[in-house]
């Protein structure tokens, strides 16, 4: 343990605060300890004042910090007599708290202090880590929790009552540690919350704590296999166009009761497909989160089938039975579940955006394991009381760390599928939509669509869009990861060679016509269903071509491509409206930094015509030099509500054209 803690420690030893640096961080790579954001850790040192003096101080996480990457910067030094003159006071609310807690910070441009900075100041040891352990949570979710662990540990930990974060905890911890804690206690569990551990140092506190997690692992590991009971449904009946259609419908009423487009990721791997089969799913899943501190991102109980609006309804319910319990005047927040089990889809996740729905996944996963652990093995699942998921759920505090993120962005909770998006004008309308909000489903023939961009807001594969069936899968794949399609952009397309028309070639001719107006034409007909259940509204936008109203010589397989593909969005304009679709085309010219121009053909084509390379590049009206990064912005205005009543408009991305004027 301790061997783990020194062999990566590197050079960060002898520095208090990069040592808590270094724990934190092996805490929170273990997602069996720390989910997204959760746990917070600590360590007493010395501070230097500009005068001169030295502070004791407390270095406690900052809120909104993550410990998996949490940095010195993340720290918020705050002056340690202080933090314990504060717990003194027999009343303390959570404003004054916080207040009090960010004008004590001895450097004002640190993070805003952890909830749980007076605990972690009352605690009399150097280093203090804390976490959420699965196990921990395992063994606290019992009618017996407290016995169980206190059976395991003895008197080497405090146990806690669960109370909520702040100053009401400390001061309970404070009360209980006279009583308890003697100098051979090495840690403290919070029932229903998690485990904390200290120690005159991080590796002391860390060894301490992984010590505890490994003895319940072990104790866990001893108990018998469970034998549960399926209720036999199969996941997922039907065609996988059949799913898909029904996740999109799911999408859309959930984004109708939330009052905004939702992202909904799918997980239907084995583990989920047990839990969600379980005869008893109805009850054991309505009960509870395994700890409060989740309800923030998974709403108190998840929705056990479909019924969105019979969920919402019983939201409001829970809502009036516990708003006068606020001391503060609340509003309720959007009824839609953020956690749905299905027999047939298995789990289903929503969110604002991408990130969101991903950390609702990954807290339910493991909410699914400790439900099943607690029930079949340990004789039953008995989580907190809803009482206590409506105080933190509604807890200002915790409805500060949402509001850090500020306003959504634009495009947010909204699906993209971009096509030709590893490169040119594709990927830089890819860029935008990200940029904007949107998660995107990115499709392109070259590898590098998979590694164009990264996070949770990405997918791309790698598909030939004449290939119905890869591009049928590759849809399918993007409604399992985001839910459906509100946006579609159409820019995959080649030029062909250039020759005149005496010497085309048939294949040639064929295989423009194939990727340009073909897949097209499967593309939209295998799109519309979806863009047709859009919460927002269905928006097409086709990468068309200047050569649609100017030809060039030489390109008659891509100019006659091009003006086909025009009026086939043209007619979807007139017959999508109907759907709240709008179908729209730009047409770009002269975009040199795409992947149809290289260095000698641009030169080439700026000597035929007796330039330089820089004026040919600015030979338009305008002079300026028109790049996919501008198209891109176009495409995604036009996505926007900004253009909510444009359809059927062609839209020039040229600088001015007199050919086209």
């Amino acid at each position: 343990m301790i061997d783990r803690f020194t062999s990566t420690l590197g050079d960060c030893a002898g520095d208090p605060l990069d040592e808590c640096v270094h724990a934190s961080r092996l805490l929170g790579g273990d997602p069996s300890l720390v989910l997204h954001g959760g746990g917070n850790t600590s360590v007493k040192a010395a501070w230097n004042d500009i005068t001169g003096e030295v502070v004791d101080a407390l270095y406690v996480k900052g809120s909104g910090w993550d410990l998996a990457t949490i940095e010195r910067a993340g720290f918020a030094p705050l002056p340690l007599a202080r933090m314990r003159a504060l717990l003194s006071l027999e009343q303390l609310s959570d404003p004054d708290m916080m207040r009090e807690l960010s004008a004590a910070r001895l450097d004002p441009a640190a993070p805003q202090p952890s909830v749980e900075a007076l605990l972690h100041a009352f605690i009399p040891h150097v280093s203090v880590l804390h976490s959420h352990a699965d196990v921990i949570l395992t063994l606290t979710n019992l009618a017996d929790g407290a016995e169980q662990i206190a059976t395991l540990y003895g008197e080497r930990v405090v146990v806690v009552p669960y109370v909520m974060p702040g100053f009401d905890l400390a001061r309970e911890v404070a009360r209980r540690w006279d009583a308890e804690a003697h100098d051979a206690t090495v840690g403290m569990v919070l029932l229903n919350h998690g485990l904390f551990t200290f120690g005159a140092s991080a590796a002391e506190a860390y060894a301490r704590h992984t010590e505890l997690i490994n003895a319940a692992e072990a104790h866990l590991s001893t108990l018998p296999a469970a034998s549960v009971a399926s209720a036999g449904a199969a996941l997922a009946a039907g065609t996988p166009d059949a799913c898909s259609i029904a996740i999109a419908d799911l999408r859309r009423t959930l984004s109708l009761v939330a009052a905004r487009p939702m992202i909904v990721t799918r997980d239907a791997t084995p583990a989920t497909r047990a839990f969600t089969s379980r005869g008893d799913l109805a009850d054991v899943a309505t009960r509870g989160p395994i700890t409060p501190d989740h309800v923030i991102r998974t709403k108190p109980i998840p929705l056990v089938g479909r019924n969105v609006e019979g969920y919402a309804g019983r939201y409001a319910e829970y809502f009036q039975r516990h708003q006068s319990r606020s001391r503060t005047e609340v509003t309720m927040l959007d009824p839609a579940p953020r956690v749905v089990l299905d027999r047939e889809l298995g789990m289903l996740t929503a969110g604002v955006q991408a990130k969101d729905a991903a950390i609702a996944a990954d807290i339910y996963r493991h909410t699914m394991a400790v439900i099943s652990t607690c029930e079949d093995r340990l004789g039953g699942w008995v989580p907190l009381t809803e009482d206590h998921l409506f105080d933190m759920e509604y807890w200002d505090l915790e409805q500060a760390k949402l509001r850090l993120g500020g306003a959504p962005p634009p495009l947010a909770g909204q699906i993209a599928v971009v096509t030709g998006a590893a490169s040119g004008i594709g990927r830089a309308c890819a860029a935008t939509l990200l940029a904007r909000g949107a998660a995107v489903l990115g499709l392109d023939v070259s590898h590098e669509v998979e590694r164009s961009f990264s996070g949770p807001a990405w997918l791309g594969l790698r598909v030939d869009v004449t290939d119905a069936d890869a591009h049928r899968s590759a849809l399918d794949a993007g409604i399992d990861r985001f839910g459906g399609v509100d946006i579609a952009v159409i820019a995959a397309g080649i030029f062909g060679a250039s020759v005149p028309i005496a010497a085309l070639d048939g294949a040639q001719w064929r295989r423009v016509m194939a990727v340009n107006v073909d897949a097209v034409a499967e593309a939209f007909t295998q799109l519309h269903p979806f863009l047709a259940r859009s919460p927002v509204g269905g928006r097409v936008v086709l990468i068309g071509s200047k050569n649609v109203r100017a030809p060039g010589v030489g390109a008659a397989a891509y100019s006659a491509s091009k003006a086909a593909v025009t009026q086939l969005a043209r007619v979807a304009a007139l017959e999508w409206a109907a759907d709240n679709i709008r179908v729209n085309t730009v047409h770009p010219d002269a975009v040199f930094d795409t992947g149809l121009w290289s260095d000698e053909l641009l030169a080439e084509r700026a000597s035929r015509a007796r330039m330089s390379v820089d004026a040919y590049k600015h030979r338009n009206l305008l002079e300026m030099e028109v790049t996919s990064d501008l198209v891109g912005r176009v495409v995604a205005d036009l996505c926007g509500e900004s253009f909510a009543a444009t359809t059927g408009a062609q839209v020039p991305i040229d600088g001015g054209n007199e050919r086209t004027l």
